[in-house]
């Protein structure tokens, strides 16, 4: 394997010299382009409120350079969206404004925590993106799904140096090299509950991980939000998803730690006790509907590479818990009229 950074795909790779102007920018938005764009405007939208108010609280440098930079990204995108759109008479979405955050609000988390939130938020960012490319028909909306993605790979690249340089991150568990290639030879390799239950293998190991780590970002995130949450009904959802999210926490840590092998902490700490709310409601609601769907996604994919049956019964259990809490969120935002809607098919009838 190269350990050239320049590695370039085209010397592995042969050229095929064909160009269709039925992939050029002449052609008409199909619904993935408009989905897609959509949604990515949306939560770079949502991240340009609410990273300002971070970096009115943040004292160290190297955090206050990712922030910068996650802000930055997170402008550029929106700019790019909006010339693609109005050259195709497309509407601006409303998003979020100003008035969505009060950056005079006292510090709500510790300058810890920002990393971890753009990580977690990164990550969900990535899952926009790398699905897009190959579903995108248009060469040009195509090559701004692969510069999202290689600009949130780098910021992603420069938060883990940071989180492991302060010690703020526990390196994902170690497992022995195997010595050679094995087969799954026994119907136990399935087991979970009962009889002859295998050790976790790597994939279930690697997505009990991601789900801790996301998850205890959530959780603070989300602690924060119901702290300072004015709406009463707003603030009943947040507790329901604070213990939906505490559970899911602790089950995914009680399967690693069964085995020995260590988890991610809590962060709850990094929060402050501030009850004076930087956020509006409609921006905090708006996010957790967000990043809870996308938990839905997570727990989807942990449950496809998963082999042991106890472990596949707990993604299905936690995905119909987040699914209620999503579907209690939107019908808040719909009674409220602020869910903005993605574009829709032709109403025939």
């Amino acid at each position: 394997m190269t350990t050239d950074k320049q590695f370039n795909p085209m010397d592995v790779m042969k050229p095929i010299n064909l160009s269709s102007k039925e992939l050029d920018e002449s052609q008409p938005f199909t619904s993935v382009e408009m989905g897609k764009l959509w949604a990515t405007y949306m939560g770079n939208s949502m991240a340009s409120q609410i990273l300002p108010y971070f970096l009115q609280h943040c004292e160290d440098e190297y955090i206050r350079t990712l922030l910068e930079n996650g802000l930055a990204l997170s402008k550029d995108f929106m700019q790019r969206i909006e010339n693609v759109f109005k050259k195709e008479n497309f509407p601006i979405p409303v998003g979020f404004s100003k008035d969505d955050v009060n950056l005079g609000a006292p510090r709500l988390y510790e300058d810890e925590f920002y990393v971890q939130y753009l990580k977690y938020t990164a990550k969900a960012g990535l899952s926009i993106y790398s699905v897009a490319i190959p579903l995108v028909i248009r060469e040009d909306i195509r090559e701004f799904f692969v510069y999202a993605n290689k600009c949130t790979d780098i910021l992603l690249g420069q938060i883990n140096n940071v989180l492991f340089e302060k010690k703020l991150i526990v390196k994902p568990p170690s497992i022995p090299t195997p010595e050679k290639p094995e087969f799954a030879n026994k119907q136990s390799y399935l087991n979970g509950w009962f009889g002859d239950v295998r050790p976790l293998h790597a994939m279930e190991i690697v997505h009990l991980y991601d789900n801790i780590e996301n998850n205890i970002t959530s959780k603070a995130l989300l602690l924060g939000f119901y702290q300072t949450v004015k709406d009463e009904k707003i603030k009943s959802l947040f507790k329901k998803g604070l213990e939906i999210t505490d559970k899911a926490v602790k089950q995914c840590i009680e399967k690693l730690h069964s085995e020995n092998l260590p988890t991610p902490s809590y962060i709850d700490h990094l929060v402050t006790t501030s009850d004076y709310p930087p956020f509006s409601d409609k921006i905090m609601l708006s996010h957790k509907l967000d990043m809870f769907s996308m938990k839905i996604r997570s727990f989807g994919n942990s449950l496809a590479v998963n082999g042991r049956r106890d472990i596949g019964a707990l993604y299905v259990r936690n995905m119909t818990n987040v699914g209620v809490f999503v579907d209690d969120a939107a019908n808040i935002l719909i009674d409220k009229g602020w869910l903005e809607s993605p574009p829709k098919a032709f109403d025939r009838s």
